[in-house]
């Protein structure tokens, strides 16, 4: 009767609060343990992602160690509130290849064999930039991210939202401008530029 107990639906939070802290003293200066965590953590998912989007091992693994760099040169950036950790550094690992990527010495690397694979580099994008979105939209107020879905999800006109909600078409327009020039900021900070 008097037994205590554990919620499991925290455990996300206390390892997000936990890779937070990692980060928060790599920024304070303490580079050794907190990178060493986070890359048995996420070195080998960023590795095979680095595979999927350079088509080549050696460039993957330099993704990695340039995706840990970043961290080290931002993690005084990085905002918890905003996205967790595993988030950003997908951002940071798609924009160091993205960067190898660029390099004239890369690009060979690419056979037109392997044109196929960029179908599935594609859906990697898109499951990240869904994840940015879906996080940044969570930010917003009640009432901005009300009517937005509604004209987003259910394709409703701004008049037929202000029926629906029971409120003036004047308070869907504010809250509707409001809403979309927070969420564009809020992406644009994440590093989303598909905006």
């Amino acid at each position: 009767m008097g037994g205590q107990t554990v919620s499991v639906t925290n455990a996300p939070e206390a390892v997000a609060a936990e890779e937070a802290t990692l980060v928060a003293r790599i920024a304070a200066g303490d580079i050794g343990a907190p990178v060493a965590e986070l890359y048995r953590r996420y070195g080998r998912r960023l590795y095979r992602f680095g595979v999927k989007q350079l088509g080549n091992e050696g460039l993957a693994e330099e993704m990695v160690q340039e995706t840990f760099v970043r961290l080290w040169r931002t993690a005084g950036r990085f905002d918890a509130g905003k996205a967790n950790v595993g988030t950003y550094l997908y951002v940071l690992a798609r924009s160091a290849a993205a960067d190898i990527y660029k390099r004239p010495s890369s690009r060979s690397l690419i056979s037109a064999d392997e044109v196929g694979e960029a179908a599935m580099t594609d859906s990697v994008d898109q499951i990240l930039d869904a994840m940015i979105v879906r996080e940044a939209f969570e930010s917003l107020g009640a009432g901005q991210a009300e009517v937005i879905r509604l004209a987003h999800d259910e394709g409703l006109t701004q008049s037929q939202i202000a029926e629906r909600l029971n409120v003036p078409l004047g308070t869907v327009k504010t809250r509707t401008f409001h809403g979309m020039r927070a969420l564009r900021t809020v992406l644009l900070e994440r590093g989303f530029h598909g905006v």
